[in-house]
């Protein structure tokens, strides 16, 4: 699937598809990225029927998700700062929305189910499936709000129709 976007990739680059051959391909490509995004999350949900998961792989979960956000914080604060060291227009309050935007989802979960069974497998994969239920659930339902609640959406809805 890959080398198949690739190869439509240099296709589109070389300029041999028209604009409605090129608007069925983006179609197409779209269409295969969520049906196979509902399968892994098929499967992952399938997974979550015989998981055996532990008190201890649950509190562990949590203070992963702290972890996970403060080391998410740290890795955007930083480029964030030396971005504004150049004088450039920033949007306001963008740290707190790229820190709680960076969700996580299928390809953590399916990292860790990809662990050989001997060790502590089972408790990685619980952790990983509490980090990753609260980026969806959590941060992925209350991104919305916390855009509206700092103002970022009136900005960026101005800056579409072209006022100052």
């Amino acid at each position: 699937m890959v080398v198949a976007g690739l190869l439509i990739k240099h296709c589109d680059r070389n300029g041999t598809m028209s604009d409605t051959s090129l608007d069925y391909v983006h179609k197409f490509w779209e269409l295969s990225d969520r049906v196979l995004n509902a399968l892994l999350f098929a499967l992952i949900g399938l997974q979550l029927l015989v998981l055996r998961l532990s008190w201890a792989a649950l509190w562990a979960g949590l203070v992963a998700v702290t972890v996970v956000l403060l080391a998410r914080l740290v890795s955007v604060a930083v480029p964030l700062g030396l971005l504004r060291l150049r004088p450039a227009d920033h949007t306001p309050h963008s740290l707190p929305v790229l820190v709680w935007g960076g969700l996580r989802g299928g390809i953590s979960v399916a990292l860790a189910l990809s662990l050989p069974t001997a060790g502590p497998r089972d408790l990685l994969v619980g952790i990983t499936y509490v980090v990753v239920v609260f980026s969806i659930i959590g941060q992925g339902l209350t991104i919305a709000p916390l855009v509206h609640r700092l103002g970022i959406a009136q900005v960026a809805a101005a800056d579409e129709i072209g006022v100052t």
